[in-house]
């Protein structure tokens, strides 16, 4: 049957054909030939000239405070969203870095009127989604809930009762989000770059840390709030289902009565980029790999006129899969997964970045080429095809975003804030097919300077510094931005084996240790609501060592040393660990390890006096005979660990030393961040019991 219909369609076409074909007589078919011969298929056809976009100008009006409002009208779905911004300057928050990042949740956190529990609901109620900042807020719902979505918006915008349990809670959250970003390259190299670049006396260069979060008090929360969430500075923007005459009388009900007052002005120097290159490197043991990035500040607002062609550079240099960097390093070189690079305009200043993760061994080589695009690029060599394509990536995603309603309003408020010709968006794509290959030649000329760069690098120095110096002088600096202090160790008489034999002495003295053949230890970690139980149980005299991981009394997974063999069980399967994975957990059965130190050959490097959390530490590289590495804190003062970083186990830093009882000090928790886990967690330790003597349920 398919056969059947295949060939009557197949007549049925054919016989349409020669009926359209009659149509045109002799003359029509010729003609009809004649216009296909003149098609040259292997050429793309002629582009056309750039057409003005007709973006439509939203409605807008000014409320007496100071209130900018703009209104897009669409009626194909009957919801309607309102977007805030506030205007305001950058802020330099001090030794209160990271306020602006709580006032958000605050702010969510109840009103006068409601708890934080019944503004959940009510949002939830009527299907909506709300949402706060330190300088933007939006609500949005189904047209029908128009009323009750802007009473609960200019409740929560005009009465929050500033919850102090909300601050502790954002607080708790911003800390834990503090430890887990000190363990993540990606944010280190963020972090160091930003101080490096414009100073730490400056807003994008200044970072928030556990102390100066512990500063914010729930006064400078609402002293923000009164201070810069004013009319004066903000845009609103309205779209969706509804119209001008709708817009005006609830605009008029729910903000005309929001008090304006001048908002502080804050003016900021533009730091100069270094003369010459510089190496920044933060020293980080446990990594496998670099997080690398070579940047610098450029003189570029959004309102400059060579912004856009700086955006076509940008584009060719690193924007995507097609873009030099990602060409050079992943395509041909095999130096990483993803390159990227941009040079981007600002509100204060603009930035050129690159950067990639790359493999330890390779870190002074991606440098190189790096360089080498960012020289190659400065020379004018974008070609004609290279401008052709990121001229077309740049015109679909503007067309793309014309598909979205809300795109019309942010121009507008864009087009004010950034000062921007008010046919700026209009005639995008037309300035856009103007700009020539000379044009962007010579501004890549201008912007990109492959000699005046910070290079910053994240990783195990051990591997690459001393490689990294023919790219510039090297400075040393910490994960949290500020330059390394590090003490190097003049006197002769201070060995490894002193640092060690102070901090057995401090735990309880080599004899007593050594004393200790079985060991009962218990833990909880909390994880994302769910309390983690955490075991250990060592037996000297049988070699057996365990670790068991509990919820709610179910063993989740155990790790088992006997007889000099490992076995990793979880979900009721066991696997048998192969030598080398199983030589970390061999290390179970030493309860003290210091103590084995120097019998097993262990090779251990002092390495300088550096800070653990504003300590003096004794830094000591440790490396066991079968090659695992670690490096060690422990402090100038007590002797005591104070930190410990390796491959296997990542980053552990211990909380005060007690006594549990036998005259011998325990750590009474330890922080634990590692690759296997996306943020800390601290495991707190509810007791431990020395020669106890373990039962036949304990070692099961």
């Amino acid at each position: 049957m398919k056969i059947k219909e295949n060939r009557t369609m197949k007549r049925l076409s054919l016989y349409l054909l020669v009926s359209v074909l009659g149509v045109f007589g002799v003359s029509g078919i010729s003609g009809v030939s004649s216009a296909f011969a003149q098609v040259d298929r292997t050429k793309y056809p002629e582009a056309g000239p750039a057409p003005q976009i007709n973006i439509g100008d939203p409605a807008t009006f000014t409320l007496p405070n100071g209130l900018k409002v703009f209104v897009v009208e669409n009626h194909k779905l009957p919801r309607v969203t309102y977007s805030l911004v506030l205007d305001r300057d950058p802020l330099l928050e001090g030794d209160k870095a990271g306020l602006t990042g709580l006032v958000g949740q605050v702010l969510m956190g109840g009103t006068h009127k409601m708890s934080k529990d019944e503004l959940d609901e009510a949002v939830d109620q009527i299907g909506a989604r709300l949402n706060v900042s330190a300088t933007s807020a939006s609500a949005s719902s189904l047209k029908k809930h128009n009323e009750r979505l802007l009473e609960l918006f200019s409740d929560v915008l005009f009465n929050s009762s500033f919850s102090e349990a909300e601050l502790d809670k954002a607080k708790k959250q911003t800390l834990s989000g503090l430890a887990a970003a000190k363990d993540d390259p990606s944010t280190i190299l963020s972090v160091v770059s930003n101080a490096v670049m414009y100073g730490k006396d400056h807003p994008y260069g200044e970072n928030a840390t556990e102390q100066t979060v512990e500063n914010i008090q729930i006064q400078d929360i609402r002293q923000y709030y009164h201070t810069y969430f004013r009319p004066n500075i903000g845009y609103l923007a309205i779209v969706g289902d509804i119209t001008v005459a709708e817009a005006k009388t609830l605009v008029n009900k729910y903000f005309a009565n929001w008090e304006s007052r001048e908002v502080p002005k804050h003016e900021w120097h533009t730091p100069a980029a270094p003369k010459g290159n510089q190496v920044i490197i933060v020293n980080r043991s446990s990594s496998k790999q670099s997080a690398l990035e070579l940047g610098y500040l450029v003189d570029l607002k959004p309102n400059n006129p060579d912004a856009l062609a700086v955006a076509v550079i940008s584009r060719v240099l690193g924007g995507g899969s097609s873009g030099r960097l990602f060409q050079n390093l992943r395509e041909d070189k095999s130096y990483t997964y993803g390159a990227y690079g941009s040079i981007s305009s600002g509100r204060l200043t603009g930035s050129l970045s690159a950067s990639a993760d790359v493999g330890t061994g390779v870190t002074d080589s991606a440098t190189h080429e790096f360089l080498y695009e960012l020289g190659r690029l400065a020379k004018g060599t974008i070609t004609q095809d290279e401008l052709d394509l990121a001229k077309a990536a740049m015109a679909g995603s503007f067309g793309r975003s014309l598909e979205q309603p809300s795109t019309i309003a942010s121009f507008a408020i864009n087009t004010e804030i950034q000062n921007l010709p008010k046919d700026h968006y209009k005639n995008y794509l037309k300035r856009l097919d103007a700009l020539t290959l000379d044009q962007v030649n010579a501004l890549a000329a201008k912007y990109v300077r492959p000699d005046h760069l910070y290079i910053t690098a994240v990783g195990n120095a051990d591997g690459f510094a001393e490689k990294m110096q023919r790219f510039g002088d090297i400075s040393y600096y910490t994960v949290t931005g500020d330059p390394e202090v590090k003490v190097e160790i003049t006197d002769a008489s201070l060995t490894p084996e002193v640092v060690i034999s102070k901090y057995l002495s401090a735990i309880g003295g080599a004899d007593k240790l050594r004393g200790v053949k079985s060991l009962k230890s218990i833990s909880e970690a909390e994880i994302q609501g769910m309390t983690l139980t955490l075991e250990q149980f060592v037996d000297q005299d049988q070699a057996v060592a365990i670790q068991n991981s509990k919820i709610a009394g179910q063993v989740l997974s155990q790790v088992r040393v006997a007889g000099g063999k490992v076995t990793v069980s979880a979900q009721g399967q066991s696997q048998e660990l192969p030598a080398e994975a199983a030589e970390v957990y061999l290390g179970l059965l030493d309860i003290f390890p210091e103590l084995y130190y120097f019998e097993k050959n262990y090779s251990l490097e002092l390495d300088g006096i550096s800070q653990v959390n504003g300590e003096d530490a004794y830094k000591l590289k440790v490396v066991a005979p079968s090659g695992l590495a670690s490096v060690e804190y422990y402090s100038v003062a007590s002797g005591l660990k104070l930190k410990s970083e390796s491959d296997m186990a990542g980053e552990i830093t211990n909380g005060k030393f007690v006594d549990f009882g036998g005259g011998i000090l325990f750590p009474d928790s330890s922080t634990i961040v590692n690759q296997m886990v996306p943020f800390p967690v601290k495991a707190v330790v509810k007791s431990i019991e020395i020669n106890s003597g373990l039962t036949a349920e304990d070692l099961k």
